[in-house]
């Protein structure tokens, strides 16, 4: 390893910077986890893991009891410094950097010259050049990259994440990562990093590239999610099976249409096609038209289910799932959280939540008098209408387990059978 990088500071102990914490101090590295939590902290420093990802248990075990890994709530000196906290939208979806300038202003007093820092939260265009902006503004005693050529005091690079929950310790090591720097040097040192531990291939750009690459594949794959929910409106309307349809148009061999749900969610989809937007809002009419399909889908499963729930006379709604995909417990920006929230103020009866990846309910449910947590067999006991909103493997027999007659809403196909017949 280059003698230089000894030491490495990652700020934001969150889905993508406790594993990438994790899997540095296991290559042999001294990692400063830092985070405004104390429960985090305090969970790391026993060698606990306070998210649930296959694996990354054992990995921080071994890494605080190798004192190759150790958490505390004020960064300290190191040789690089991966900033990896949230960067949301605001109520007009703006981007929301104060959690990504709170954590670039809290490193700026312990960097000293030949630092690298490395933004790998997903992030507006620009937001690296502002990285390095913030910095100089406060260490006027270190020059800051600013251009194509020379070498500054401290390199500054953008190489945004892009692992998928449930796969991401696998994903941080086999895949591609690019690189973007603000100068060809920081892009060079970034790289240097990065092949400590990232056996996919590095590609090396700018960082404004670097930027707008993470989110035009994010923006992508909504769009396409986009066209699956709208296709699934469709059918409804005219009484046509979207699994059948979505199925037999996916033997062509030029189609592959994603599958419907109820919306979208996680920090990532849900989230930077708006940056996209804010940046260009008079060119991103097929962005914007895609973010608002997928924003109202949670809508049409509320009404679905007001429906079921009223030719039953239901007195309790079974709501199956809060993450926003199946076998994790990231419940960010979750559809299927909104979608209990507003049957929640319309529903009459008892909401029975089953969400076998928490312990209890996120705040704006908890406060909600008539949600309950239960277990599944205490949800599905005489429910009145059964919904599936997401497709945790626990939840694949749920037909086996309820009368024939429940009504039942499905909203991802985990329980549709296929119609079609090959001859």
């Amino acid at each position: 390893m280059p003698e230089a990088i000894k030491t490495v500071s990652v700020i934001g102990l969150g889905y993508v910077g406790l594993p990438a914490a994790a899997v540095i101090a296991n290559r042999g590295i001294d990692v400063i986890g830092v985070d405004t939590s104390d429960t985090t902290v305090a969970a790391i420093s026993n060698g606990d893991t306070p998210i649930e990802e296959p694996d990354l248990d054992i990995l921080v075990r071994s890494a605080v009891s190798s004192g190759r890994l150790t958490a505390t709530h004020e960064p300290r000196p190191a040789d690089v410094f991966v900033i990896a906290v949230p960067t949301p939208f605001n109520d007009k979806k703006s981007p929301d950097l104060s959690y990504l300038q709170a954590a670039t202003e809290s490193i700026a007093p312990v960097l000293e010259k030949g630092n690298l820092v490395i933004l790998e939260s997903t992030s507006p265009v620009g937001t690296t050049e502002k990285i390095s902006s913030w910095l100089a503004a406060l260490r006027g005693d270190l020059h800051f990259p600013n251009g194509p050529d020379g070498k500054p005091d401290i390199y500054i690079a953008h190489s945004p994440e892009r692992v998928l929950p449930g796969r991401v310790l696998i994903e941080l090591v086999d895949n591609d990562r690019v690189i973007g720097g603000i100068t060809p040097s920081c892009s060079e040192r970034a790289a240097e990093f990065y092949r400590l531990f990232v056996k996919g291939r590095i590609h090396v750009t700018d960082a404004r590239t670097a930027e707008l690459v993470k989110l035009t594949e994010n923006a992508y794959r909504d769009t396409n999610i986009a066209f699956a929910n709208e296709m699934s409106l469709v059918c409804e309307h005219l009484g046509i099976n979207v699994w059948d349809v979505i199925q037999l148009a996916n033997r062509h061999p030029r189609v592959e249409i994603l599958k419907p749900g109820p919306g979208v969610g996680g920090h990532c989809i849900a989230v930077d096609p708006w940056f996209i937007v804010d940046s260009a809002p008079d060119h991103t009419p097929l962005l914007q038209t895609a973010r608002n399909v997928n924003d109202r889908k949670p809508y049409t499963i509320v009404s679905k289910t007001l429906q079921l729930a009223a030719d039953a006379n239901a007195k309790t709604i079974a709501c199956l799932g809060l993450a926003y995909k199946a076998d994790i417990d990231d419940l960010r920006e979750s559809p299927s959280v909104e979608i209990v929230k507003t049957l929640a103020g319309k529903f009459q009866g008892t909401l029975r939540v089953v969400e076998p990846h928490i312990d209890q309910l996120p705040g704006d449910l908890d406060v909600c008098g008539n949600v309950e947590l239960v277990s599944l067999d205490a949800g599905l006991d005489q429910a009145g209408v059964v919904i599936l909103l997401t497709d945790h493997r626990e939840f694949a027999a749920v037909p086996d387990q309820i009368p024939a007659d429940t009504p039942t809403l499905d909203t991802r196909g985990a329980w549709s059978k296929s119609r079609t017949v090959e001859r």
